[in-house]
This record gives structure tokens, sequence and C-alpha cells, in this order.
């Protein structure tokens, strides 16, 4: 297992296609996106974020990286994105619950927006972990029962680094 987080060993953990449509919830400066796009190519990501610095920044180094299938939104995901009812077949919420005040929101627009079938990627800090953010954190029992409530079952939990949980679950 490693030290720290590395989107592209937790990205192994999903059976990636190269035409998906997938959204980055929270995307910060691309962290996620950018290793996602070069692997589903011929597939579109939707990045979101609510501030307007880090999407400045996920643009500048789309445009140096020449990545052509990143779109980049402004938006709030605990209300609604602008993205269709079923429109993509992953969502990612990577260090993101943890800084959402309505966590079960969040987990019902990732649903809204997913295809039948459809996986969210659910990444966040360990309660126990030793660094990280002081508050807000969210266990995996808590997402669980979350996602259950909203009738998203369970594939898969796994470790995600030593400071670091991760789930998938499906629509």
């Amino acid at each position: 297992m490693k030290d720290f987080l590395n989107p592209q060993e937790v990205l192994k953990q999903l059976k990636l296609k190269k035409e998906m449509v997938a959204v980055d919830f929270g995307c910060g400066s691309g962290g996620w996106a950018l290793p996602l796009a070069k692997k589903i190519e011929e597939g579109t990501i939707y990045a979101i974020d609510i501030l307007e610095e880090p999407l400045s920044a996920l643009k500048a180094r789309v445009k140096l990286e020449k990545i052509l299938n990143i779109e980049i939104v402004r938006a709030d995901v605990e209300k609604r994105t602008p993205l269709s009812s079923s429109s993509v077949d992953l969502v990612l919420m990577t260090d993101l619950l943890f800084e959402c005040e309505d966590k079960k929101t969040v987990l019902e627009e990732g649903k809204r927006v997913l295809k039948p079938g459809g996986k969210i990627l659910v990444v966040d800090w360990k309660i126990d972990a030793a660094i990280g953010p002081e508050g807000g954190r969210v266990s995996t029992e808590e997402v669980k029962k979350t996602a259950k409530d909203l009738n998203l079952k369970l594939e898969k939990e796994f470790e995600a680094g030593i400071y670091h949980w991760g789930l998938i679950v499906v629509k």
C-alpha cells in the first residue's frame, strides 16, 4: 500500500473505458481530472468546482498539456450541477465529502447524473488519519449507509493509501 493518495493507482480500481463520460465533483486544480482524461481519451470529463481559482489553474494545465476532453464547469455540487440526469458513467468524489455540509445531497446529485449501472468513486480522509483536515471527516460506514438509503449498491471498499479510504457504489 502506498503512503499517499495516488490517483493513477486508485483509478485502477475502476474498469475504465476510453469512451466514458465522467464528472469530477470538487475537481480543484485537476489532480484527478487530468489523469482520468488521459485514461478515457475518447470520452469527456466534466471538471466541476465552486471556486474560480483552482478552475483557472486547471484551465491553464489543460491548455499547456493540450487535453481536449475536459470541460470545466463552475457549480456547487451541494446544490445542483448543470449536468443532465442519467448522463454520466462515472462520478468522482475524491477528498470532497469532508468539505461538504450536506453529504447526502452531494451523493444524491451524483446519483441523479449517473446513468443506470454507473459508478460513484468516493475517496476521503480516514477518521483517524494523522494528517489532513481537522473537521468534517466522514466514515466509510456513514457513506455506505447513505448510499444504501439512496439505493446505491456497494461494489467495492478498499484502502486508498494510509490516510484515505475508498468506496465504489453503483446506481
